[in-house]
């Protein structure tokens, strides 16, 4: 039989000829942008940059970093929402996945509805602390400092809904006080507006912020988590002083909407490999981050109860992104 006649078989009885890539190639055959919709030096760019080395050796391929920010997140997130689902562009971002849409008139995006939910990577606290010329040693200081100076105290924000704002906020809620926000592009810079004074509170997330405790340019008061941290020795829970605080920030991997389930699940057994890996333990130990490492279905149901969970503050306190 002739290739021609041989060929002309083939497709006659059903069979299609695929390109040899197809047929042979194996996801994921190039380097994965994974878009950090912050600035360097916040949480989320941080467990991003924890992360990628070792989903990159996991994987074969590089993971690679692309910090594409503005808009509290929206631009990134909004970016990776519209992208091509080919597995080859994901987010990492953490609560304003959520409350961005809680605050703003318009996202272009669907946090339900318009990604793939990959894994819920990891948790880690926050805690407030206050630039040494704040005379406040602990959260009842705080307290008592901000009622008796009502509008004189501000603290920093990353930007509207952002991890800093909803931890600052539900403090003032709790505590009744007026601490102002100063929003900054950022997790980064709103913790040096902290360290140089521009700002006298802080509500930095714990990774990558316990070095400026330990140089004592920041004075650690409480933590958001209800347990103590291992990262900031001594430091007690701002739900000791405050009953009802908790906060905590969490980071989810997602891909647009329609990417592959096969795609899905090779995404989600690296990167939840990574995250539990022997190698990142010590650091996320450091860092005062928790390894979680969820199943699609469950990080889709977290992203759920989150909206749920944080309508009440965001209406309590009246926050609205202009």
């Amino acid at each position: 039989m002739t290739i021609k006649n041989l060929v002309t078989a083939l497709l006659l009885s059903g069979f299609v000829v695929q390109p040899a890539l197809a047929q042979s190639g194996k996801y994921p055959d190039r380097p994965i942008r994974l878009v950090a919709p912050f600035p360097p030096g916040g949480t989320v760019d941080v467990v991003a940059r924890l992360v990628a080395p070792i989903a990159t050796a996991s994987l074969g391929q590089q993971v690679v970093i692309e910090n594409r920010v503005g808009a509290s997140g929206i631009i990134g997130s909004g970016y990776v929402a519209q992208a091509k689902p080919d597995g080859y562009t994901l987010l990492i971002n953490t609560t304003p996945l959520v409350t961005n849409t809680l605050m703003y008139n318009k996202v272009p995006y669907n946090v339900l509805t318009d990604f793939a939910p990959i894994s819920n990577l990891a948790t880690t606290p926050s805690f407030v602390s206050v630039h040494p010329s704040v005379p406040a040693r602990s959260v009842k200081e705080l307290v008592a400092l901000a009622k008796s100076r009502p509008g004189t105290l501000n603290y920093g924000g990353a930007g509207t809904g952002t991890n800093p704002h909803i931890a600052g906020e539900l403090f003032n809620y709790l505590a009744k006080t007026e601490i102002a926000v100063v929003q900054y592009k950022g997790g980064g810079p709103a913790l040096t507006a902290a360290i140089s004074g521009e700002v006298g509170v802080s509500f930095s997330g714990v990774a990558g912020a316990t070095g400026f405790v330990q140089s004592g340019r920041l004075r650690a008061l409480g933590v958001t988590s209800l347990k103590p941290v291992a990262a900031l020795p001594g430091v007690p829970t701002i739900a000791s002083v405050l009953p009802g605080y908790e906060f905590s920030a969490w980071f989810v991997v997602a891909a647009p909407k329609g990417t592959p389930r096969d795609i899905v699940n090779v995404l989600n057994q690296n990167f939840n490999k990574a995250v539990n890996s022997p190698e990142l333990g010590q650091r996320f130990s450091s860092e005062g981050i928790d390894p979680i490492g969820t199943t699609p279905e469950q990080t889709a149901t977290h992203l759920e109860n989150e909206l749920k969970k944080f309508a009440n503050v965001i209406r309590e306190r009246k926050m609205k992104a202009e």
